[in-house]
């Protein structure tokens, strides 16, 4: 299929719920447009700072395509602090109480269960933005490996390619779908600490309607298990 047909394929047919593996479940537009709308604003006022969005450099000294921006706890590959010491020392902005709340909405409806969502107690936030070159390659969310509490990943803008595997090896079997504004996807239990990223996204299938034009943004909410 080329990557025309691809970018276009999610509204050719049905998008129900998808469990991919044990734990990991693909709720397609799971946000409305007025949830999207709100999301995107607050984003754009996140990215502002007080610690502003900026690309991390990897442990290797590779710096990544996405910039992220951070909330709650400020992260780098692979560890938290409460403050940016790379950059300054200054504190990242709390997450909002109603981020929570649509974490814990998030894992009850995934799992179909109130008390998985009751029992989620997110802490943190980051917040990706992919322009048109930008990727993910295959990597473990093992920060929180404390924890092992469900990741709550919303999508906005572009659509991509997401890949999501197995936890022993970043290569094959994996499975690729393809996530789209207002997407939600959740992974937990069994498959936590599998491997995933993003080795394409499409421009030009952002919907302006959403407030954003160009490029793609991907907001995790997690539960680190970290106290100060």
């Amino acid at each position: 299929m080329s990557d025309a047909l691809e970018s276009t394929a999610g509204g050719l047919f049905p998008r129900d719920r998808h469990v991919l593996a044990p734990g990991a479940v693909h709720l397609p537009d799971w946000l409305d447009l007025a949830e999207q709308q709100h999301l995107v604003k607050a984003c754009r006022e996140w990215a502002r700072g007080p610690v502003p969005m900026w690309s991390p450099t990897t442990p290797g000294g590779g710096r990544m395509s996405v910039k992220t921006v951070s909330l709650g706890w400020y992260w780098l590959p692979y560890r938290y602090s409460r403050t940016a010491d790379d950059r300054g020392g200054g504190r990242v902005l709390d997450v909002p109480d109603w981020v929570v709340a649509l974490g814990k909405r998030a894992v009850a409806e995934a799992y179909e269960d109130p008390a998985a969502g009751e029992a989620f107690a997110p802490d943190a936030a980051l917040v990706n933005f992919y322009d048109a070159d930008a990727t993910m390659g295959m990597h473990v969310d093992q920060e929180e490996i404390a924890v092992g509490a469900p990741v709550v990943s919303i999508s906005l803008g572009n659509r991509c390619r997401f890949r999501f595997g197995n936890t022993q090896t970043k290569s094959k079997p994996y499975t690729d779908i393809e996530l789209v504004s207002g997407d939600l996807f959740v992974f937990g239990g069994p498959s936590r600490f599998a491997y995933h990223g993003v080795p394409k996204t499409f421009p030009g299938t952002a919907d302006p309607a959403t407030g954003i034009t160009t490029g793609r943004l991907n907001i995790t909410i997690r539960q680190t298990g970290m106290t100060d």
